[in-house]
């Protein structure tokens, strides 16, 4: 089910639980509203539709063809190849702002089966998993 978007920068600025298989309704939801946003949005945290769950939806581009991905409990183990550059944020008014994200990353996940995964991302999918395991983390761009 597509949900309202949340704006509440102390609301945003909080530290997501760890998601359980009990919330993998909310895994479903984040994906609908990213769907429905997809004109304006590659990505998600949970938090943005106002569950503070590890939870992110997000445009993989890492295969032969993009797909939309969601993961649970989201922990970057690994990073390469530091970068200065801006992001904007459906969640935050303003525009883009100033960021130092990472040319690759190494994330350690859980898929929507709950099986354990670690898999390496490159360029733009890697800065679109940043961005929402920051949100996890309670970090605003």
């Amino acid at each position: 089910m597509v949900k309202e978007l949340m704006h509440d920068p102390i609301f945003l600025a909080g530290k997501s639980e760890v998601a359980t298989k009990e919330d993998l309704q909310v895994a479903q939801d984040l994906l609908d509203t990213l769907m429905a946003h997809r004109e304006s949005c590659v990505g998600m945290a949970a938090n943005m539709i106002g569950v503070r769950k590890r939870i992110i939806a997000f445009l993989d581009e890492s295969g032969r063809a993009p797909t939309y991905t969601v993961m649970l409990n989201p922990e970057i183990i690994k990073k390469d190849g530091a970068y200065d550059t801006e992001e904007g944020c459906l969640s935050l008014l303003g525009g883009p702002r100033p960021c130092k994200r990472y040319r690759s990353i190494k994330v350690k996940f859980q898929t929507t089966e709950l099986q354990t995964r670690i898999k390496t991302y490159t360029g733009w999918t890697a800065q679109i998993i940043q961005h929402e395991v920051d949100h996890c983390d309670g970090v605003l761009i």
